[in-house]
């Protein structure tokens, strides 16, 4: 099982990173006070995902989210191959974004950080293999992250993406097989939230 294993940090935290709630209106939030933030799994996220790329209401959130400055180096937390490279690049999207392929389980699993400094759209191509721990790339800023505060979106999947991207928010309707095809990224990144 993933979650016996010690796998290496994507992103080194801090000791007084904060969790968010994005679960509630942004005008009861809790302002952000730390430089390094989580954003939850499974989340149903209220008021966040307003571009167009979000049709429907499609709220409900996929991977984790780790909110770091721009430039964080993020790390693989196995040793694996990247399988595909992209730019997501419409308003509201992942920006760069890099898919790796690690052993798992006797199969494969497949991660996904997205929201990507644009270095790593040259530093890999589709096959190269990485070690754990070794650098992938850094983090973007909002001119090529989709717009969003720099931050890591990390999620997990069980199906083989066709291309550089993996549906991070979904909707009430997909809500249960999304939970069937993308685990819970804690049993990669450990106990980083209750």
């Amino acid at each position: 099982m993933g979650a016996l294993i010690d796998y290496h940090p994507v992103i080194h935290l801090p000791a007084d990173y904060q969790v968010l709630d994005l679960s509630i209106p942004p005008e009861r939030r809790d302002p952000i006070t730390a430089k390094y933030t989580i954003g939850r799994y499974n989340e149903v996220r209220v008021g966040v995902y307003e571009q167009a790329l979000f049709e429907g209401t499609r709220n409900i959130h996929m991977g984790i989210d780790i909110g770091a400055p721009a430039g964080t180096q993020v790390h693989a937390f196995d040793a694996g191959v990247i399988w595909a490279i992209g730019d997501n690049a419409a308003d509201g999207d992942y920006g760069p974004t890099v898919i790796t392929r690690h052993p798992w389980e006797g199969g494969f699993i497949f991660a996904l950080p997205g929201h990507l400094a644009r270095g790593c759209l040259v530093q890999w191509s589709a096959g190269d293999t990485f070690n754990a721990g070794q650098a992938l790339a850094q983090l973007g800023g909002p001119d090529v992250n989709g717009g969003w505060p720099p931050h890591l979106h990390f999620q997990l999947s069980h199906r083989a993406p066709h291309d550089a991207d993996l549906p991070g928010v979904v909707s009430a309707v997909d809500r249960a097989q999304a939970l069937l095809d993308f685990p819970d990224p804690r049993c990669v990144l450990g106990p980083i939230y209750p």
